[in-house]
């Protein structure tokens, strides 16, 4: 009887995901990103790449630590080669910066529109071309119809893309396949030794669709990501429940709208 239930649920899941637009992943789908015990928190133990992640900061410092995750993320999506392209209104990262995450700046198209409404134009006509592995698009404000937009594109292009939302004035509901939240944790230095340690964030998955959403903390070491500590994530059951009401009412409106 519970093996019976598990597979009509499994089945249930697997049935939404294809009615919003994500289909299962094949192998050349199958990035391995080092992200450690955070991948059981995707649908199949695997990254979504071909939808659009969705991170959120609540301050300048959030963003920073925001654009360094990215960076390792990015080092992963771009070894099978290919260009990224980074789209920001603000200019404040740093390229050569890059080079520790394993990500040569040369092989990031960096634009720098006048206002966030040719950015989101930008980001969406970028994510169009198949030829790129990566979009980065800072944009603050990001409607559910606009990210539906994005995320129609990369369903054509299987194009990976990544939205920073700095201080947003609405969170709101988006189309977007994740929801994160990088906040900077004080590093840890070895054996006393002078310095400063490695890059430290703790990674909060808010919303992961057909996922489970969790916490965890990471830091990035001789070129990779590594947990901080071998444990299960931290998963809130009211996070879950907001995050399968998301999915489940956009989804439902479109139907019957």
């Amino acid at each position: 009887m519970a093996s019976s239930r598990d597979e009509i649920i499994s089945r249930l899941q697997k049935d939404i995901l294809l009615l919003q637009g994500h289909r299962q992943p094949q192998d050349d789908d199958v990035v391995e990103m080092g992200l450690g015990p955070v991948r059981m928190a995707f649908p199949g133990g695997v990254f979504p790449v071909g939808a659009v992640h969705e991170f959120v900061s609540a301050g300048a410092e959030q963003a920073a630590a925001t654009s360094g995750f990215i960076g390792g993320l990015l080092g992963n999506l771009m070894q099978r080669g290919g260009v990224s392209i980074w789209v920001s209104t603000t200019g404040m990262l740093f390229p050569p910066a890059m080079k520790y995450f394993g990500v040569s700046p040369d092989r990031i198209i960096f634009i720098y529109p006048k206002g966030e409404a040719d950015a989101l134009w930008i980001v969406e006509e970028a994510l169009r071309c198949d030829g790129v592995a990566a979009v980065v698009g800072e944009v603050r404000e990001l409607s559910f119809t606009a990210s539906r937009r994005l995320q129609l594109a990369v369903e054509k292009s299987r194009v990976t893309g990544l939205i920073l939302r700095n201080q947003p004035r609405n969170i709101g509901t988006t189309a977007c396949v994740a929801r994160w939240q990088i906040a900077p944790l004080a590093s840890v230095l070895e054996d006393g030794l002078p310095g400063v340690g490695f890059p430290r964030w703790q990674v909060e998955l808010q919303k992961i669709r057909n996922g489970r959403p969790g916490i965890w903390q990471m830091e990035w070491v001789a070129g990779r990501f590594q947990p901080t500590y071998e444990s299960a994530a931290v998963s809130a059951p009211d996070v879950q429940i907001a995050a399968a009401y998301e999915q489940v009412v956009p989804s439902f409106a479109r139907k019957i709208g």
